[in-house]
């Protein structure tokens, strides 16, 4: 399979620069975007060959995920269950029957690191999420889509009963209409393939100017950490642990100073994997070719068994 990520920094500005053609010529298993900063029916997309699965942020034109898949999900999740940091459409998270898919957009520590009480809590929270899905535990109250026998989502007992219904990836369907899932509420047991904008540089080889940005918002002490709990915790920086010592491979430049030109950029953009499936990722990208978005999209080709 091949999976790919893209932090588009706005989907509406990004499909007037040939969104479209990139991901056909992509042409990816699972296709996972952050930032689209949009809201339902603010954007339509001629991608037939996807079933596609959104999740927006409260606030308007801000944040925001959504995943293309070409095969069609066992349920998706739209949170991580908390009422606190759910607000803003971080989260998609897929289902499939060998393994979970989750995309994510990491919240920015922002200026003075402004906002690190509130990212210190999301990285806890979300290394909890993806170990809680990998031994086949689900969060409480997140809303979820799931097929009911007829194919169509499954709607919540509160939804009104002239919601519009879809088949499972064929629309969008508000999460106020969606069921929530339930405390202590089981699936199987599986590995997780994560991606997304990280809003973090690791290590000073993943930034070209490691000594000054040292303590801002990205390359902190305390967000470097939370990364390393996160790996810590059975996870797999593909890219990382496929090119050890390869310098120069940056996912995200700051639209001043000629940043891209000059290739003065930051690795934010990761796929991780569950530790017990690193020896199955035949590939990991950076594709910095690809414009369109102040971020390049990353990748991954992996040989997972059904």
């Amino acid at each position: 399979m091949r999976l790919i990520s893209w932090n588009v920094n706005g989907l509406r500005a990004v499909m007037k620069k040939g969104f479209e053609d990139i991901v056909a010529e992509f042409d990816a298993d699972v296709f996972a975007l952050q930032e689209t900063k949009l809201q339902a029916g603010q954007a339509t997309l001629d991608l037939p060959q996807y079933l596609e699965f959104w999740s927006y942020a409260e606030r308007k034109g801000y944040s925001g995920t959504a995943v293309f898949t070409k095969r069609a999900p066992l349920q998706v999740l739209h949170g991580l269950g908390s009422e606190y940091l759910d607000t803003e459409g971080r989260i998609v998270a897929l289902e499939f029957p060998e393994f979970w898919f989750v995309d994510v957009y990491t919240p920015n520590a922002q200026n003075e690191l402004a906002r690190i009480g509130h990212r210190m809590e999301w990285d806890d929270a979300f290394r909890d999420f993806c170990k809680g899905l990998e031994e086949g535990v689900l969060p409480g109250d997140v809303p979820v889509e799931r097929a009911d026998a007829d194919g169509m989502v499954a709607l919540g007992p509160d939804a009104p009963k002239d919601t519009p219904r879809h088949p499972l990836g064929a629309g969008h369907m508000p999460k106020e209409v969606l069921p929530l899932t339930q405390a202590g509420e089981t699936a199987a047991p599986k590995p997780v393939i994560m991606c997304g904008d990280f809003n973090v540089a690791h290590n000073e080889i993943d930034l070209k100017n490691p000594g000054p940005n040292r303590g801002n918002a990205g390359f902190s002490d305390e967000e470097r950490g939370k990364f390393s709990d996160l790996l810590a915790a059975g996870f797999t920086d593909t890219f990382r642990t496929l090119h050890p010592d390869t310098t120069g491979a940056y996912s995200w430049w700051s639209y001043r100073f000629n940043a891209r030109k000059n290739n003065a950029g930051w690795r934010i953009d990761y796929f991780l994997v569950s530790d017990g499936i690193a020896d199955k990722v035949e590939g990991a990208s950076i594709y910095n070719e690809v414009f369109g978005s102040d971020h390049c999209p990353v990748g991954i080709d992996i040989a997972l068994e059904d």
